[in-house]
């Protein structure tokens, strides 16, 4: 079950044309878990989160990220242990082809583990989509979605990542057309990042 809450995403919200004047955004209200009657065992200790922006990125060498996009990534664990629940929030953002669930530290690049945008299927979505806002993702994820360093491991191993800050979630952009980092809604190696935090007691 969801209901809404008020997500503010700080930055200033550009137009979906580059050539048009920032304006400033008003609270963005997405639905989130639901913390109330009928939540799961887990539901003040199974979450994980993380804000995402620009300034977490770790760009390659002469590569500035200058992009005003924000977001934020929530997780619930369900009360056995066995699903962890997602939802990807973006604002002022174009061109999101990929997103998933890196394994490092921050400031460190690391290797996909769960794919998260479009889907937990190992598959990216077309470049040059253009502007996107609010809930672009959302599902259920699984061990059989753990890939890369995990793969072939049960979801607690992802969970322990999770709860020590060694996974980040990452947004990728891309406008289709060469050369690539050539700025926001240009990014293929990531335009948001952010570490994901452990928010309360796991059972």
């Amino acid at each position: 079950m969801w209901k809404s809450a008020v997500v503010v995403l700080a930055g200033a919200v550009l137009s979906a044309c580059a050539m048009d004047s920032p304006t400033q955004p008003g609270p963005l209200v997405l639905p989130v878990f639901e913390n109330g009657a009928g939540q799961s065992p887990n539901a003040n200790g199974g979450n994980f989160g993380t804000p995402l922006s620009a300034a977490e990125e770790v760009m390659p060498a002469g590569v500035v990220n200058n992009s005003n996009a924000r977001g934020n990534a929530i997780f619930h664990l369900n009360a056995e242990g066995t699903e962890l629940s997602y939802k990807l929030i973006v604002a002022n953002i174009s061109n999101v082809f990929q997103a998933h669930i890196h394994r490092a530290a921050a400031g460190v690049n690391g290797g996909i583990v769960v794919w998260l945008y479009p889907s937990t299927a190992t598959t990216p979505g077309p470049t040059g989509g253009g502007r996107i806002d609010g809930v672009i993702a959302e599902g259920v994820i699984t061990s059989a979605n753990l890939v890369g360093s995990l793969a072939g491991q049960p979801l607690s191993a992802l969970l322990d990542l999770l709860s020590t800050a060694g996974v980040y979630v990452n947004v990728h952009t891309n406008d289709g057309v060469a050369p690539t980092n050539t700025g926001p809604g240009d990014f293929p190696g990531g335009e948001l990042r952010g570490q994901v935090e452990h928010r309360g007691h796991r059972n």
